[in-house]
């Protein structure tokens, strides 16, 4: 598709658009190499209008939330990387809260807790954005975003803007269609029900209490970093294999859960790396199981 109307220097005015950025300035792991382009739109129309410029200019677009289960290589990203964290609206309508992409999921979850309104407790801690959230259908708890997400808005690569119930996303584990797609999420809407604040607030603070006495909240880290595989819990392999506290430069397995990673201090993104194909080879080689990874990895380089 030709761009109709040509994307001028004019047009990108008012837009932070950055050149040759680190992008360990953003990401949960303190590592990555740079962005070409780094663009952070604060509404839909400068969206659609870097969508139409890397078009035209023929840029790559890659499209990033709060960068928080990630790895970025150390060669960088190519093209135009877009972090949509200045597009962090979230407004209650009933017994909805809409919640535009870039919004932290944490405050997602405290807003809907301060209007009374159950169902997104589970993700109190989870560091990502919502846009991230409905990407990568995030779980916790034993909840998923698949469980209270009504409508979702994208933006195609084209600037083309779309809507997505629930069931035409095909939520499953970790996964929703918007991966299959060149398409960016814009916003969610959250189908939620009346519950007593406290009650609420109760369930969030057992659930961030639990997140912090097992995960290693206090180290830049990706998150969990294996998808569970069937039958098994990934941190108890990793554990039973003897691998836990194992390092590769500055990225160590988690004393306090095995299934992350976290940066001791002057971690690369390729220790990360080596880090997670020694875990898989460890696994695969005493366990006869696949780990496959969870976490996002982006860019050129090993």
């Amino acid at each position: 598709m030709s761009v109709i109307n040509k994307i001028s220097e004019k047009d990108l005015q008012g837009i932070k658009l950055l050149k040759n950025e680190p992008l360990s300035h953003y990401s949960n792991t303190c590592t990555g190499g740079p962005a070409d382009f780094l663009a952070f739109p604060k509404e839909i129309s400068e969206l659609k209008t870097l969508c139409l410029w890397a078009q035209q200019e023929s840029l790559p677009l890659t499209i990033l939330g709060n960068a928080s289960n990630l790895i970025v290589k150390d060669g960088g990203i190519r093209g135009l990387v877009i972090i949509l964290t200045k597009m962090d609206q979230v407004v209650v309508e009933n017994n909805q809260v809409i919640a535009q992409a870039g919004a932290a999921m944490i405050k997602t979850t405290q807003v809907a807790c301060q209007a009374g309104l159950s169902g997104l407790e589970f993700a109190a801690g989870v560091p990502g954005s919502v846009g991230g959230a409905v990407f990568m259908n995030a779980g916790a708890y034993g909840g998923e975003i698949k469980d209270q997400v009504s409508e979702v808005t994208v933006v195609d690569y084209e600037g083309n803007e779309k809507h997505y119930t629930n069931e035409e996303l095909a939520f499953s584990y970790r996964h929703s269609r918007i991966q299959e797609e060149n398409s960016i999420v814009v916003a969610a809407t959250f189908d939620l029900k009346p519950l007593e604040k406290h009650l609420i607030r109760e369930q969030m603070d057992q659930l961030n209490f639990l997140r912090a006495s097992k995960q290693p909240l206090e180290y830049p880290s990706c998150g969990s970093v294996f998808k569970r595989p069937q039958g098994y819990y990934t941190g108890k392999l990793i554990h039973d294999a003897g691998l836990q506290g194992y390092s590769i430069g500055g990225a160590q397995i988690s004393t306090k859960h095995a299934g992350f990673i976290v940066n001791k201090g002057n971690a690369t993104a390729t220790n990360y790396l080596d880090l997670i194909h020694h875990v898989q080879a460890v696994i695969k080689a005493q366990f006869g199981v696949d780990l496959e990874t969870e976490v996002r990895i982006l860019g050129e380089g090993q």
